[in-house]
C-alpha cells in the first residue's frame, strides 16, 4: 500500500467514446519508476505501439505529476508531458511549471491519460474527484492567455488551466502546451497532439491534501533542502533577480551563445539583450511557480517604441537567444514583442526563433526569394523578426505554414537541410557545441531530440569548475547529467533545484515522501532505468545511431569570433565512450545484461 506523496490514482479520458474511468496506480512502478517523467514513459510504452502516427488517434498523451508535487518541498509544481512527438517521432517528455500539477493532484489524480479524438472542440472540467466533457467551440482559436481566462471563469476563478493556442490547433510541428496562461511544455510539437484531439483545455481546482510517509523526516529534509537552496548564487538570488536570462551574458562570455543560425558563437552586442537589461527596462515582478522559492519568472512590459503597452510573461534566456543572437537581433523590443507572440499563439520559442534564423540563413544564401516572405528576411532586422514571427503564427500564406512546420523541414523543403541547426530534427538550444564539447554530446544522444535539460553539463563545464573545451571525461559526465535529471523530473521538482541539490538531498525528499527507501545510489540507477526505458521506445520506432548526430555545420565549420574563435566539434571523440559507459552496444542499443542488471529483460 502507497505510504504517502501519491494520490494513487490515474484518470482516463477517452475522447472518441466521451467516457471517464479511474484506475490505481501500479505500487511497483512508482517505486521502480518514481513518478512524472519515469512512470508516464512506463505506462506510455505499455499503452501505445512506437510506430504509431502522432497525430493520429491511435496517439494518446498523459499527463504526470510526481510525488513530491503538492507538497512543500521547494519547487515542486512540475508536470510532464509525455506522448509521442509529432516533430521529429521521438519519445516526447516535455516539463513545464506553473501550478496545474498541484491542482490536478489537489483533485485527485496522479496522472490523466488523454486518448482518442473527440467529434468537435472539448475542455475538460476535474472538479474535487468530479470530471465533466464539456463544448469547447466558442474556444476555439482563441490565444493561450484568452482561453486561461475563459477557463477560469466557466470553471473555478482559483482553477490550475492547461491549454493550447492557434498554433496547435492549426497542428503546428512546434507548437506547444500552455499551462496557466503562461507556462509552457514547449519541446518536441506537443500541442499538435491536443490539437489533432480537439482538446482545448483542461480546468482543474480541489481540496486533498497530499501526506507523507514520514512528516518529522520529511519536514527536517526539506528545511535541508531549502537552506542549500538559499545560499546558491542562482537560486537563492539570481533567478529573483535577473532569471534564467542572467546567462546572456555569461554564456556569450565564454563564446558559447549560437548566432546567425550558428556560423558564429557570439554577439558583441549581447547586453542590449541580456537579463540585466529586462530587468532594469522591462520587469514587472519576479514569478515563481508552486512551492518555489527561486522565482525566475519574469512578468514584463515594453515601455517605450512602436510595441509600446504590451505586456506578457519573460523572455526566459533560451527565448532571447532563439529570438534574438540567433537571428543576429539585437533590438530587445522585437525580441520581447516576437516572444509574446510565441506565447499567445502558443509555440516552442527555441523552435521558433531557430526556425526564423534558418530562414534568414536561407533568405541570405538565395535560397529563398523576398517573393516567397513578402518582404525582406536578413540577419539583424528587429521588424524582419517580428513579421516572420506573424506569418507563423498566423499561418495564413504558404510562408507562415512552412515555418510552422520548424527549421528542418523548412530548409528540407528548399534543398538544404544542412541549413537547419537540429538534433533528431529538433532544433538546439542556447549553448553552442563547438564552444562547449560536452552538451553536444548531450544534444546528439537526448531521447527527445537536441536539448540541454535532459543533462545540462553547462553547470559543470561554464557554470562549475569543468573544462569546457577538452573531450575527457564528457561521456561520463553526460551519462551521469542524464541519470540524475530523469529521476529528478520523475519527482516533481525543478531542474533548477539542482544548482543547489545533489541526488543525496533529493533521495531523502523523495524516501521520506513516499516511504520507498532510497539513497543517492539508488536514486541514480532509477534514472539509468528511465533513460534506457525512454531509449528502448526511441529504437522500436526506428531510431538507430545515425541519429544520434549534430549539424554538419558544428564540426566542419568553426566559431568566427570571441572568446571561443576557430573551435569545432567532433563527436566521435566522445560518442563510442558514452555508448560504453552506458553498457550498450557499438550500435547505441542497451545490452540484454544492461537491461537485466534495471530490471528491464524484455523491453526490447
Amino acid at each position: 500500500m502507497l505510504k504517502g506523496g501519491y494520490v494513487g490514482k490515474i484518470l482516463r479520458v477517452n475522447l472518441s467514446k466521451n467516457k471517464v474511468s479511474v484506475e490505481d496506480i501500479n505500487e511497483k512502478w512508482a517505486e521502480d519508476f518514481i513518478g512524472g517523467r519515469g512512470y508516464g514513459t512506463r505506462l506510455f510504452m505499455e499503452e501505445v505501439d512506437p510506430n504509431v502516427d502522432p497525430l493520429s488517434e491511435e496517439n494518446k498523451l498523459i499527463l504526470a505529476t510526481g510525488p513530491l508535487g503538492s507538497t512543500y518541498a521547494p519547487s515542486s509544481g512540475r508536470i510532464m508531458v509525455i506522448t509521442k512527438g509529432p516533430l521529429n517521432g521521438a519519445i516526447a517528455c516535455s516539463n513545464s511549471g506553473g501550478h496545474f500539477a498541484s491542482d490536478l493532484k489537489r483533485a485527485g489524480f496522479d496522472f490523466m491519460i488523454i486518448e482518442g479524438k473527440a467529434e468537435k472542440p472539448i475542455y475538460i472540467w476535474i472538479y474535487k474527484g468530479n470530471v465533466e466533457i464539456r463544448d469547447a467551440t466558442e474556444l476555439w482559436g482563441k490565444t493561450t492567455k484568452e482561453t486561461d481566462k475563459i477557463l477560469r471563469s466557466l470553471t473555478h476563478p482559483e482553477a490550475g488551466t492547461l491549454e493550447i493556442g492557434p498554433a496547435a490547433e492549426k497542428l503546428s510541428l512546434i507548437s506547444n502546451i500552455t499551462f496557466d496562461g503562461h507556462r509552457a511544455a514547449g519541446r518536441t510539437g506537443v500541442g499538435a497532439v491536443l490539437g489533432s484531439k480537439n482538446l482545448k483545455g483542461i480546468s482543474a481546482f480541489g481540496t486533498e491534501s497530499i501526506t507523507v510517509s514520514d512528516n518529522e523526516r520529511f519536514a527536517k529534509a526539506v528545511y535541508n533542502a531549502r537552506d542549500i537552496l538559499s545560499k546558491d548564487a542562482f537560486s537563492g538570488s539570481g533567478g529573483a533577480t535577473y532569471g534564467t536570462a542572467l546567462l546572456v551574458n555569461v554564456i556569450n562570455g565564454v563564446g558559447g551563445l549560437p548566432a546567425f543560425n550558428g556560423h558564429d558563437a557570439f554577439l558583441e552586442t549581447a547586453d542590449k539583450i541580456s537579463g540585466e537589461t529586462l530587468t532594469k527596462e522591462y520587469l514587472i515582478r519576479a514569478e515563481g511557480c508552486d512551492s518555489c522559492p527561486i522565482a525566475c519568472g519574469r512578468v514584463t512590459e515594453i515601455r517605450k517604441g512602436k510595441y509600446k503597452g504590451n505586456k506578457g510573461v519573460g523572455p526566459e534566456y533560451e527565448s532571447i537567444w532563439a529570438l534574438g543572437a540567433m537571428c543576429g537581433v539585437d533590438d530587445m523590443d522585437a525580441v520581447v514583442m516576437a516572444n509574446y507572440i510565441c506565447d499567445d499563439y502558443g509555440f516552442d520559442t527555441i523552435s521558433a526563433g531557430s526556425t526564423i534564423a534558418c530562414a534568414m540563413d536561407l533568405f541570405e544564401a538565395g535560397y529563398i526569394r523576398e517573393s516567397d516572405v513578402g518582404f525582406s528576411l536578413k540577419f539583424k532586422d528587429p521588424d524582419a523578426l517580428v513579421n516572420a514571427m506573424k506569418l507563423m503564427a498566423e499561418q495564413n500564406t504558404d510562408f507562415g505554414k512552412l515555418l510552422a512546420k520548424g527549421s528542418y523541414r523548412l530548409a528540407e523543403h528548399y534543398g538544404h537541410p544542412e541549413f537547419s541547426m537540429t538534433a533528431k530534427k529538433q532544433e538546439f538550444p542556447a549553448y553552442d557545441p563547438r564552444a562547449i564539447k560536452g552538451i553536444g554530446l548531450e544534444y546528439a544522444t537526448s531521447n527527445r531530440g537536441a536539448c540541454h535539460v535532459r543533462g545540462y553539463t553547462i553547470a559543470v563545464e561554464v557554470l562549475g569548475d569543468g573544462d569546457k573545451n577538452t573531450y575527457e571525461g564528457k561521456a561520463t559526465l553526460t551519462k551521469t547529467l542524464q541519470d540524475l535529471t530523469a529521476a529528478l523530473d520523475s519527482t516533481g521538482i525543478c531542474l533548477f533545484t539542482t544548482f543547489g541539490l545533489k541526488g543525496k538531498e533529493i533521495a531523502e525528499l523523495f524516501s521520506s515522501a513516499t516511504g520507498f527507501e532510497c539513497d543517492e545510489q539508488e536514486f541514480m540507477k532509477k534514472g539509468e532505468r528511465i533513460w534506457n526505458l525512454e531509449k528502448a521506445f526511441n529504437i522500436k520506432a526506428g531510431f538507430t545511431k545515425d541519429d544520434d548526430k549534430l549539424p554538419e555545420r558544428m564540426e566542419k565549420e568553426s566559431i568566427k569570433s570571441g572568446p571561443s574563435k576557430g573551435e569545432i566539434t567532433d563527436l566521435g571523440k566522445m560518442l563510442p565512450e558514452y555508448y560504453k559507459s552506458r553498457g550498450w552496444d557499438e550500435n547505441g542499443i542497451p545490452t540484454p545484461e544492461k537491461l537485466k542488471e534495471l530490471g528491464l529483460e524484455g523491453i526490447l
